[in-house]
């Protein structure tokens, strides 16, 4: 008798046969090594039907990073021995005498007393060597620079000064004057004053007499009586003197009380110098001359 498959079963047989080939690749496929990752296909508990995520990836090795190079030490130029040996023999002294005050036994006040008589005698033979070296070299000597000390070129110098400043003055006296403030009562300004007179005399420079009380003055018939011009000048004591430049107004204070001639003339002199109103700006005032 023959069995004739059902028109069904005829056509499940290439899905039966796909199922065996692939349980047959399956059973000939070598077993998956240790750490790796099977297909999901070839589990066949999973099903065809089951989702995992892919296997990740292992991360790249850390690339080596060049370590920063170091900025070059810049080398210390080697200290001269004169100061290394200057340093010792200066703390040396001062732990010395340190000592000998704490502890002021013979022994201690005697070692102290050694070393400070050889800093002496350094600092004495160093001060032969710069006389000699200035006296050899005229530009470094200091009684050559300035105010002299020898008591006859003292005398040149001064006389030297004297003419120049008189000459600076009689220049300055072409357009400026001297105001000169006084009370006729106050001693001082009748002294002051025969000084102001032989000051004008002597080196050309105009004397304007302004009486703060209103009194008069021996040697100023002209004197004028204030008019306000000392308050606003802050005038608070007599005599007082102001060196003024009537066509700008300018007034510069030169002094008060008695003043000699010689004083008088360097006053001037620095106050009417280039630097002399940079030295003290808030000192000179503009204002209308009386």
């Amino acid at each position: 008798m023959t069995i004739r498959p059902s028109p069904a079963c005829l056509r499940l047989l290439p899905v039966l046969a796909l199922v065996a080939s692939a349980a047959a690749a399956q059973e000939a496929a070598p077993a998956a090594g240790h750490g790796e990752t099977r297909a999901y296909w070839s589990d066949r508990w999973r099903g065809w039907h089951f989702y995992e995520d892919p296997p990740l990836e292992d991360p790249a090795p850390p690339r080596a990073q060049a370590a920063p190079a170091k900025p070059a030490q810049p080398v210390a130029s080697p200290r001269p021995p004169e100061l290394v040996e200057f340093e010792r023999l200066q703390k040396t002294l001062e732990d010395l005498r340190n000592i000998a005050i704490m502890r002021p036994t013979e022994s201690n006040v005697r070692r102290y007393m050694e070393l400070e008589m050889q800093v002496v005698n350094r600092a004495s033979y160093f001060a032969d060597v710069a006389q000699r070296v200035a006296w050899a070299t005229p530009e470094l000597d200091p009684t050559l620079q300035g105010r002299p000390v020898n008591a006859q070129a003292l005398e040149v110098f001064e006389r030297q000064q004297r003419t120049d400043r008189s000459a600076s003055v009689a220049t300055l006296g072409r357009d400026h004057v001297l105001i000169f403030f006084y009370r006729s009562d106050c001693p001082y300004c009748h002294t002051f004053a025969p000084t102001l007179q032989a000051f004008e005399a002597r080196h050309g420079i105009q004397v304007v007499a302004v009486s703060v009380d209103g009194g008069a003055m021996p040697g100023f018939p002209r004197s004028r009586p204030d008019n306000g011009i000392a308050t606003a000048l802050q005038v608070t004591q007599v005599p007082a003197v102001f060196l003024a430049q009537p066509a700008t107004g300018k007034i510069t204070p030169i002094g008060s009380g008695v003043l000699s001639e010689s004083q008088l003339l360097e006053r001037i002199a620095i106050v009417s110098s280039p630097t002399g109103e940079a030295m003290l700006p808030s000192a000179t005032q503009h204002m209308a001359l009386p």
